[in-house]
């Protein structure tokens, strides 16, 4: 009888795969950084810490391709220090495509810090405003848009019901005010708050792309296919919200989806390429 990572395996063989959301930390805080998550969500974590030698340790030996990897700033003293280590990384690993932080309450020049982001390599940022503690549409919050529209996208993590400050209704806001911010909604726009996400987001705005990490622990196959199609499957891609799943445990979701293969080939690296030109 065969394992679950002989099954995984065998299915990430049939394909291109691009990972669109990974959190890395430096090593001396990646175990710490990674329990705080698993409490954050009460969730036990599969990869033990968060650090880039253990993420493409994972995914190895199912022909991972490329990375996106981020990490957010939970105090906006952190901003710099983040960044700095995020582009020394990328230069570490071509394989990684590297994403920024900022801070609605920032006290640097958000103008600067978002050219030193692009003059790193780097290509876009991340927001995780449960963590940080802002509301997605702050007033403090818009001077990060202002900084970023047209120029970079912003990876937000969305939905939780826990808190309103990453609501679906919030970033729908956000889009009306900066027509031209393109948006990558996290965990298919709504982390346990998917109803939301549908009726806020889907099919209402050109900018915004979804990954469906984080989500497929939670959602029937039937249901998840469903939000997929109705949030456009060119504008999904395949995440595996690393440390908090391995590529194996995703892969056994994603292979029970009832996809077509060529949605499953969109999802897994077509989209991602399109969008980041590779």
């Amino acid at each position: 009888m065969k394992t679950q990572f002989e099954t995984a395996k065998e299915f990430a063989s049939q394909y291109e795969i691009c990972n669109a959301h990974c959190h890395i930390y430096p090593t001396k805080i990646a175990g710490k950084a990674s329990d705080a998550i698993g409490k954050f969500y009460d969730i036990s974590m599969d990869i033990s810490a968060g650090t880039s030698e253990l993420l493409i340790n994972d995914a190895k030996e199912f022909g991972t391709k490329k990375f996106l990897v981020c990490s957010a700033a939970t105090d906006p003293s952190q901003v710099e220090h983040i960044n700095s280590f995020i582009i020394e990384e990328c230069r570490k690993h071509p394989e990684f495509i590297g994403f920024g932080t900022l801070h609605a309450d920032y006290e640097g020049d958000f103008d600067k810090e978002v050219q030193r982001i692009i003059d790193g390599g780097l290509r876009g940022i991340k927001l995780h405003t449960d963590f940080q503690k802002f509301n997605i549409d702050d007033d403090n919050a818009l001077n990060i848009y202002r900084a970023i529209e047209g120029k970079i996208p912003v990876l937000f993590h969305m939905g939780d019901k826990r808190y309103e400050y990453s609501a679906p209704e919030r970033l729908a806001r956000v889009m009306e005010m900066f027509p031209n911010l393109t948006v990558f909604a996290a965990h298919l726009g709504g982390y346990n708050a998917w109803d939301r996400a549908e009726k806020a987001l889907y099919g209402k705005f050109q900018n915004i792309y979804y990954d469906c990490s984080s989500s497929l622990f939670a959602l029937t196959p039937e249901r998840a296919v469903e939000l997929i199609r109705e949030a456009g499957v060119d504008r999904v891609f395949f995440g595996t919200d690393f440390p908090m799943w391995s590529m194996e445990s995703e892969l056994i979701r994603f292979k029970a989806l009832p996809l077509t293969e060529d949605e499953r080939k969109a999802i897994f690296s077509g989209n991602f390429k399109r969008f980041f030109g590779i």
